[in-house]
């Protein structure tokens, strides 16, 4: 079954880690973003890591290791913070993904549509350097 107009907590996660380590002036590690956002050191971890594959941030190890971003945050959209981390926002039609529905009229009518395209063009909008 598709997805009707989600946000994941990895996403949510993604989202506020990345703009906490855009305001801070030295590196932050995956513990301190735990902490922050009451989140798993190991979930942060691999959501970070990610987030450094796709080229948004770039990860010094060791002790006084950390992350940083890899591209001004006004250059960083959350769309594409989200897309990294759940895939692309499509537009939904129909949370069933049928051809036809069996009513005479969709008993949601567009609210699904327009609800992601909402969120869509919000995330689109916003920069990281928007949030700092």
């Amino acid at each position: 079954m598709s997805k009707v107009v989600t946000i994941s907590e990895a996403s949510l996660i993604g989202l506020h880690a990345v703009v906490i380590i855009a305001k801070s002036d030295e590196l932050v590690n995956a513990k301190q973003i735990a902490k922050l956002t009451n989140s798993s050191i190991h979930h942060v971890a691999k959501i970070l890591n990610k987030l450094s594959r796709k080229g948004f941030l770039v990860s010094k190890r060791g002790s006084n290791g950390g992350y940083r971003l890899d591209k001004n945050p006004e250059d960083i959209t959350f769309i594409e913070i989200y897309e990294a981390i759940d895939g692309k926002l499509n537009i939904s039609k129909c949370p069933f993904s049928k051809p036809s529905c069996p009513f005479d009229h969709c008993i949601f009518n567009t609210v699904i549509q327009k609800m992601t395209r909402t969120l869509r063009k919000y995330l689109a909008e916003q920069t990281v350097a928007d949030h700092m």
